[in-house]
């Protein structure tokens, strides 16, 4: 394991721990990009690393693939070390960025049997398989293929890769909602192999749709870590409801969040550990409709990123780069 630092104790996370970082700081210059960050990512799950352009995700990715040396801070990737083990490391993971570059005089298809060789070798059924699905020509050279047909050369190479770790950055930038819903079916597919991956992602749909844990970073920290469901149980839930027999004031509910009441319609937000009070209360004046609904991931992430700075660009719920 890495040692780049005074950052004493023991890297947090389970004992299955695919990826395990503590306290990592890297910077450029004066720019501190990342500022202490913890993360892990357990085998067999698909954890969701989320934040807008220049929150500190590429960079933290870069650091874990060896291709940067980290400042200060503790890491294990794969039971290695991501600097020191770089080479061995790589054989057994793919990684997909944001942007791909190829190799502009080689074919898809060399490219993509390149990239395996290097991996330790393709599933050719696999490969096949998702050639078609992703609608991919493999015979067109680097220099002809679109950004989207780039994204699909190197999302077929890492899917059929035989690796036990996908390292996904923004992997559907420049892919249509129609490739974007076959990647994340191949993702669901990858999953059930019991296949880890780390899915780093500012599209919020993307991620609540496939992750098993979700990481939020801000300002090159993870400020908040869980599932779906235990972050919802942080943050308040939205009640809407028609009441028949509307109580003279809300002085009853005054545990509920931005209370309203008007001509009968009721709306307002509780934390989860006031949410049966709320329903009892409401249920003594006759409700005849209601609507709860729990926090959306973006609700979620708006908690971190309410008042989003012009060096940090908010998340979109679908679509492309924010």
């Amino acid at each position: 394991m890495s040692e780049h630092t005074s950052h004493g104790g023991r890297v947090p996370g389970e004992s299955d721990a695919v990826i395990r970082v503590a306290g990592l700081v890297k910077s450029f210059g004066s720019f501190r990009a990342l500022d202490g960050l913890d993360l892990t990512v357990t085998r067999g799950e698909v954890h969701g690393f989320l934040g807008p352009n220049g929150a500190g995700k590429s960079t933290t990715i870069r650091v874990l693939l060896g291709l940067l040396r980290a400042n200060a801070g503790r890491m294990e990737l794969l039971g290695g070390d991501p600097w020191r083990d770089v080479v061995a490391l790589h054989r057994r993971l793919a990684y997909v960025p944001g942007d791909v570059t190829l190799w502009p005089g080689l074919t898809g298809g060399e490219a993509i049997d390149l990239l395996g060789n290097l991996r330790g070798g393709l599933d050719e059924t696999r490969r096949k398989d998702l050639l078609e699905r992703f609608e991919l020509d493999p015979t067109k050279r680097g220099r002809q293929y679109s950004k989207g047909n780039r994204q699909k050369v190197a999302l077929v190479a890492a899917l059929a890769s035989d690796v036990e770790l996908l390292i996904l950055d923004e992997p559907t930038s420049g892919l249509d909602p129609l490739m974007e819903a076959i990647f994340q079916e191949e993702i669901v597919k990858e999953k059930a192999k019991g296949r880890t991956v780390l899915l780093s992602s500012h599209i919020l749909s993307e991620a609540e749709a496939l992750a098993d844990r979700i990481s939020i970073i801000r300002a090159g920290k993870v400020v908040e870590t869980g599932t779906l469901d235990q972050l919802r149980r942080r943050t308040r839930t939205t009640i809407k409801a028609v009441l028949a027999d509307p109580p003279a004031t809300l002085h009853d509910l005054r545990f509920v969040h931005d209370a309203r009441l008007q001509d009968g319609l009721f709306t307002g937000a509780v934390e989860a550990a006031q949410l049966n009070a709320a329903m009892a209360e409401l249920s003594r004046h006759a409700i005849t409709s209601l609507t709860v609904a729990p926090p959306s991931l973006e609700e979620l992430f708006l908690r971190h990123y309410g008042s989003v700075t012009a060096t940090e660009p908010a998340l979109r719920s679908t679509g492309g780069p924010a």
